[in-house]
């Protein structure tokens, strides 16, 4: 199946998020593994900040032990690699920090036409967790507060409305706070694009709520970074989800 048809399947789906300079390269291994066994439905691969040189291998081991779709989920112009699947062209559109909203793309764009990438623009929206993440450092841009569920709805629609394929709001890695069920519902309610929520997620039960609440694809990091086996519990909620 052409792989921006996956995100618009009518189910609940998984992905995991591979920060390269993370994880070793016994330790992608495992969970290239663990999420083939698991049927887990993404990788996303990517950081707010790259310190090695080991996005384009992590993308190799990834693809050589599993047949899990790989999406590069970059933090800036230059995580490209062209043996991924599919890029998400972010935008930002929760801040107003030009360069994330277009400077980067720009920057970006020869290099992903030459790349022969699939590109699937995505609003990006960065939520309020309760503490600063590396991500809206990085952005140098403010996150919607999260107990205000109009902005954020306001957002997704303009996003939708300027022709994004996909929603994804993120509370950040390490997030004190995952987004709260009541704004994934309000932003659920007003767009019609697969929505994405990511970011503090560490407990199935945890996950059980954000997909309650409307979430089309769950993204997981840390917590699977600390215990790649817990893939297997969180990979067997959604099927039991989708049952």
């Amino acid at each position: 199946m052409e792989i921006a048809a996956l995100f618009q399947q009518q189910k609940k789906q998984l992905a995991v998020l591979i920060d390269p300079d993370k994880l070793s390269v016994a330790q992608l291994e495992v969970t290239a593994k663990n999420a083939q066994k698991a049927g887990v439905d993404f990788f996303f691969v990517g950081g707010s900040l790259m310190t090695s040189d080991m996005l384009y291998h992590s993308v190799k081991i990834l693809k050589e032990y599993s047949n899990v779709p790989v999406v590069l989920f970059p933090g800036n112009s230059y995580q490209i690699a062209r043996n991924a699947d599919a890029i998400l062209f972010l935008s930002l559109i929760s801040g107003r920090n030009p360069d994330m909203l277009i400077g980067m793309h720009v920057l970006a764009a020869p290099y992903v036409k030459l790349s022969g990438l699939k590109t699937i623009p995505t609003g990006y929206m960065l939520i309020d967790s309760g503490k600063p993440t590396s991500v809206t450092y990085m952005s140098n841009s403010f996150p919607i507060p999260n107990d205000k569920n109009d902005i954020a709805a306001c957002t997704a629609m303009a996003g939708e409305m300027l022709g994004m394929k996909l929603i994804y709001m993120d509370a950040g890695s390490g997030a004190g706070q995952t987004v709260p069920e009541k704004m994934i519902r309000f932003v659920k309610d007003s767009i019609e694009t697969p929505l994405i929520v990511g970011g503090g997620i560490r407990t199935t039960e945890k996950l059980q709520s954000v997909m309650e609440a409307g979430t089309d694809i769950v993204v997981v990091g840390n917590r699977f970074e600390e215990d790649p086996n817990l893939i297997f519990e969180f990979a067997e909620r959604v099927k039991q989800f989708n049952a």
